[in-house]
């Protein structure tokens, strides 16, 4: 089919699942503790639960040389598990399902002018890429790891574009410790397990504060698009989106709701309706959206999450189980270990489609996370006039 996706709820037809194959580590280094700020300093502040290891000056973490924080592979065999069960309930609901080019073994890492760092595969298929309407637009990373993961999806992306797709690339970041504005991590610090973020080391390619920013920092509403920014990075991100979707789109800026991604915050579950992470959020939306409903679901229980070890690098928020996926105006996959948040949907009148998802914590995201919605129904509509 063509490539169609306005929006976050329209019937989905086509989307693309992440793979974790050859999953083994996480990199401590600049990229990966600004990018995971709020859950490290935030969301950790407990060591009998939420421990971090600690850094060096160096910013090399004291129980690995390397900065290296190796995943134990249970808990991959088990993620690459529940994947396939969210591939298998997408498929019952009629949904065609494309996966990315997993990671070669041998691909260990990736290299720049000023930087190395370990690769890690294309899990998160959300983060890098935006789709509006009938465009791909691949996103300037904000985590060194990930620099080349959208071409992992090269094969989905060529096939859809040889359809008529377009197929743009926004400019790459060269990524020294200069490109990064450290305002935010510095800013809103709550303490927590972890130093602040180290000052910048010089190189000879600096060149200033880059454009960086994911897609998942945009929640897309037909001809409208609300984009979270939190940092001059993104703040130069957002001004390309707004230049080249120029009489296509309407952007709407709204302020540091999260360190980066919009979808652990708030999610549009059809049109009129959101999913938020607190009621004060609507404070911080545009104008227009205020007047939608607001479901604020409960508080995540304890027992909704695995334990983990001291040595296992927990990503996100307790709040993880709000990135759910709409798969129409009706139908949303929630995670099975959310009873409460199945019981207040069904209450507004949704379709539950309960799927296993163990390790969200460990891994970064939530079902939102991990897909990328390529085809839906829906069109260039004004859902805010």
């Amino acid at each position: 089919m063509m490539l169609n996706s306005f929006d976050e709820w329209s019937p989905l037809k086509e989307v693309v699942v992440g793979s974790a194959t050859n999953y083994t580590s996480h990199q401590r280094e600049l990229s990966f503790d600004l990018f995971f700020h709020d859950n490290i300093a935030g969301d950790n502040a407990s060591r009998s639960e939420w421990y971090y290891p600690r850094l060096t000056a160096g910013g090399r973490s004291e129980s690995s040389p390397s900065g290296t924080v190796p995943i134990k592979q249970r808990y991959v065999d088990e993620l690459n598990e529940d994947l396939s069960g969210i591939v298998d309930a997408l498929t019952a609901l009629g949904v065609t399902v494309h996966r990315p080019m997993d990671l070669d073994a041998e691909t260990a890492e990736v290299r720049a002018l000023a930087w190395s760092a370990s690769v890690v595969p294309p899990l998160n298929v959300r983060d890098n890429t935006l789709i509006v309407g009938d465009e791909i637009i691949e996103t300037p990373p904000m985590i060194r790891s990930r620099y080349f993961e959208t071409q992992f999806l090269t094969p989905v992306f060529q096939r859809y574009f040889e359809r008529g797709a377009r197929w743009t690339v926004m400019p790459r970041p060269l990524m020294t410790d200069a490109s990064f504005d450290l305002s935010y991590a510095r800013v809103s610090s709550v303490g927590g397990p972890t130093e602040p973020i180290a000052d910048p080391q010089p190189t000879s390619y600096d060149v200033g504060t880059e454009m960086m920013f994911d897609g998942a920092q945009v929640l897309r509403l037909g001809r409208d698009l609300v984009v979270n920014v939190s940092t001059a990075n993104h703040m130069l991100a957002c001004d390309w989106l707004e230049r080249h979707l120029a009489g296509r789109f309407r952007i709407h800026r709204v302020h540091r709701i999260s360190d980066s991604h919009i979808d652990s915050m708030v999610l549009a579950l059809r049109p009129g309706t959101l999913l938020v992470r607190t009621p004060e959020l609507r404070d911080k939306l545009p104008k227009k959206l205020r007047s939608w409903d607001l479901i604020v679901p409960p508080a995540p229980e304890r027992n909704h999450f695995p334990s983990y070890d001291d040595d296992d690098l927990i990503l996100t928020s307790p709040f993880i189980d709000l990135n759910v996926l709409s798969v129409s105006p009706e139908t949303v996959l929630v995670n099975e270990a959310c009873p409460e948040l199945m019981r207040m949907l069904e209450k507004h009148g949704f379709t539950v489609v309960p799927v296993r998802h163990r390790h969200r914590r460990l891994f970064g995201g939530g079902f939102h996370c991990f897909t990328l919605d390529t085809v839906r129904e829906g069109g260039l509509e004004d859902y805010l006039d």
